[in-house]
């Protein structure tokens, strides 16, 4: 059963000044493995992580570093612990399904729940 599909796209350069910015917002939106990622990357990740989210429904009080996007022989998977975690449960959400791309200045991505 599906619990939500959530969709994002980030404008890369945008993004990259962004970061460029506020020093912080790196540490505040990513884990430690993914913060040395090139700025494209990010974007991308940074999708996922907001694509998430809208399949929760945008939960107050959701702590960033308790979603990552890790990866494994299948490529890019959602990874959640605490706060996401809590509410993912909540919702019935047993698997993450993700697509992530960048092309042409925009990164994406599409991350569906099965419960």
């Amino acid at each position: 059963m599906i619990v939500g599909i959530g969709v994002d796209v980030v404008d890369i350069e945008r993004f990259g000044k962004q970061l460029e910015r506020t020093p912080g917002l790196r540490d505040r939106l990513f884990v430690p493995a993914e913060r040395e990622l090139n700025t494209r990357s990010l974007a991308a990740r940074f999708a996922a992580k907001e694509a998430v989210a809208k399949v929760l429904g945008a939960p107050a009080g959701m702590n960033w570093q308790d979603c990552w996007i890790g990866l494994d022989e299948n490529g890019p998977t959602v990874q959640v612990k605490g706060t996401v975690l809590a509410v993912a449960e909540a919702k019935g959400v047993k698997r993450w399904h993700l697509s992530i791309s960048h092309d042409g200045g925009i990164a994406t991505a599409t991350v569906l729940a099965e419960g």
